[in-house]
């Protein structure tokens, strides 16, 4: 067991992070434009504009909720004079209500592709697989924090957060993640395979976040009439 355990906690993070940063080179070099959320809109739009805001913004407050709880230590939040109550009780109402949310989101996402079939059709073979892994990431995720919230439970700062800072260290603390309950490692070893999916399957359409959009200058748009009027004035 010992060594299943140093397999899992001390080694296999690193050969995902090598295959995560490898797939994802691969897949812009050879795959660029592929590199999409391969929009289905025009097939169904309704539904699409309830659950897809749905699930990425529960996803950016869950994935949120993840540095703060993995980064930052225990004592940050000690000297800051923020309770332990008071933490449990903020990730219980603001990590609960993002997890559901992103839970119901992908719901409605995978309820849509099933029922239309233009939509169940395009998909692709690397998609199908990470759907099931997803899912049972965020519901795995919502069950540790509903766990987690109890007085007295398992505090996964002293024990998650300090195996995952530390594989940054490269001094994994193997023993840290072992002595975890169930959940939360069954929780963090489906992030790994998430993580290992991920540059083969539509997730990676998240590196083509258009940001430039931000600072980029105004398009202006004129009408034919107005270029004719233009044009005749000429």
């Amino acid at each position: 067991m010992r060594h299943l355990q140093i397999a899992l906690w001390g080694v296999l993070p690193y050969l995902v992070l090598v295959l995560f940063v490898a797939g994802s080179v691969w897949r812009y070099r050879y795959d660029r434009f592929g590199m999409t959320t391969r929009s289905s809109q025009l097939h169904e739009s309704r539904l699409l504009r309830v659950a897809g805001p749905l699930f990425h913004y529960g996803l950016l407050f869950v994935i949120a909720g993840h540095v703060v709880g993995l980064l930052v230590p225990e004592r940050l939040t000690e000297d800051m004079h923020i309770t332990e109550s008071l933490y449990r009780a903020n990730a219980l109402v603001v990590g609960g209500l993002a997890g559901v949310a992103a839970v119901l989101g992908l719901a409605l996402l995978l309820w849509r592709r099933l029922r239309v079939r233009a939509i169940r059709q395009a998909g692709v073979r690397g998609d199908r697989l990470v759907y099931p892994v997803l899912a049972t990431v965020l519901l795995a995720g919502v069950a540790a924090t509903l766990l987690g919230s109890r007085a007295g439970s398992y505090d996964y700062r002293l024990g998650v957060s300090v195996w995952f800072r530390s594989l940054f260290e490269l001094e994994p603390d193997v023993p840290a993640m072992a002595g975890a309950p169930l959940l939360f490692q069954a929780h963090t070893l489906l992030g790994i395979v998430l993580f290992a999916l991920w540059p083969f399957s539509r997730l990676v359409h998240a590196f083509g976040v258009p940001l430039g959009y931000l600072v980029r200058p105004y398009v202006v748009y004129r009408s034919r009439a107005t270029l004719a009027d233009r044009n005749g004035t000429r």
